[in-house]
């Protein structure tokens, strides 16, 4: 059993032999901090992986990050991040100053440019200020420390509240984490970066293995508006520090960071009031389970019922018949957390009282009983505010 250690200040380097550090260096106005390195403390390449937008308008740091674990197969000494532009549509000049980056960090730190992996989150379609990551890169590796996951965790951040850490302890072996996301989000991953450290020892295709497992049940597991980014990534590296794990074990840990790192997106999700847990049971099959889960997640107009504290379970039946999955509408039910409020496709007798109390919480649940079979699936999202529009009508 892994225990959970959340918003610990050495996160990202909880595990052993790891280093971070956050700086500003000009890229957000202001002195906002805005370029962030993770990195091995001897500079020598661990195990990695990696799983990447699906987006076709893919920006040019996943483009070099998977040239560069491709390369090296499934090795990395760093990873070096900035916020506050995506290096996205922004063609060959955009590729050309994402291996720039990774040179200047692999000269600086002592490990080959192809062994550092580089992450971007920000504005799309605006040359990324080259100057300026040039004058950060000597202060960012400078400043490198265990004490520095804070740090590094707050600098990758864009319209998020706070930074997203966390840290999970299992039999004999660490994983720790940071990650940033608030809007855009939308599987496969979410317009989110995060990385994750561990000091197990994972060979590359078992720690492949092992992320696609973990972010299958969290960051794909994660709606806030249906929008997918350019630029998601995540990224696990394994140092091996403290040797052979069980496989099992270490996918478990490994899971429960990147759930509790989504979890924590949801929740800071842009405008949001609440994180609202969409779980449809009694499918054909998981896979049925999870679309009609994301169908109703995604709904504009159930979306706004949660933030108006409304149990208009009409609005999720809706979504449920057009989810493109087997339905019976005299064998669907619907609760708000423990309360049935629709049963065999019809209103059921409950206390409205108790549907209001649920609905006012941060953490809500909506239940679906598709009554067909025994597929389940789970998508997390948040309400849509007038705090969501206020912040997406502008670019700046």
């Amino acid at each position: 059993m892994s225990s959970r250690l959340v918003g610990v200040s050495v996160s990202v380097t909880a595990a052993e032999g790891f280093v971070a550090n956050g700086v500003a260096c000009g890229i957000k106005a202001g002195d906002e901090p805005d370029l962030a390195l993770v990195a091995t403390d001897d500079a020598q390449p661990a195990a990695a992986a990696a799983v990447f937008t699906p987006n076709l308008a893919t920006a040019a740091p996943v483009e070099v990050s998977r040239s560069h674990l491709a390369e090296t197969g499934g090795r990395a000494a760093a990873v070096i991040l900035n916020s506050g532009n995506a290096n996205a549509a922004t063609g060959a000049e955009g590729r050309v100053g994402a291996e720039e980056t990774c040179e200047m960090v692999a000269h600086r730190v002592g490990c080959d440019p192809a062994e550092v992996l580089v992450c971007s989150t920000g504005l799309i379609g605006i040359p990324l200020p080259m100057a300026r990551v040039r004058q950060g890169v000597p202060a960012v590796v400078d400043g490198l420390s265990v004490e520095g996951a804070g740090a590094a965790a707050g600098a990758i951040l864009t319209t998020d509240t706070h930074a997203k850490e966390v840290t999970v302890h299992g039999e004999g072996f660490t994983v720790g984490g940071m990650a940033k996301g608030a809007a855009m989000l939308a599987p496969h991953l979410a317009t989110m970066l995060a990385v994750l450290t561990t000091d197990a020892e994972v060979s590359p295709a078992n720690l492949h293995r092992a992320l696609r497992s973990a972010a299958q049940s969290s960051f794909n597991a994660l709606s806030v508006d249906g929008s997918t980014s350019t630029n998601d990534t995540v990224i696990v590296l394994s140092n091996g520090r403290r040797g052979p794990v069980d496989h099992d074990a270490f996918t478990d840990a490994l899971t429960w960071a990147c759930i509790d790192l989504a979890e924590q997106m949801a929740g800071d999700a842009e405008g949001a009031t609440k994180l609202a847990r969409v779980t449809v049971t009694g499918a054909v099959s998981d896979e049925e389970a999870h679309a009609a889960a994301r169908k109703v997640a995604d709904s504009l107009l159930v979306k706004c019922s949660l933030y108006g504290r409304d149990p208009y379970w009409g609005r999720v039946v809706s979504e449920l018949g057009s989810a493109g999955v087997s339905f019976d509408p005299e064998r669907v039910s619907v609760a708000y957390g423990d309360e049935v409020v629709c049963r065999d496709g019809v209103a059921a007798a409950h206390d409205p009282s108790m549907v209001s109390v649920h609905l006012g919480q941060d953490h809500v649940t909506i239940t679906a009983d598709l009554g067909l079979g025994a597929g389940t699936g789970m998508v997390m999202t948040s309400d849509l505010t007038h705090a969501y529009v206020d912040e997406n009508m502008r670019t700046s």
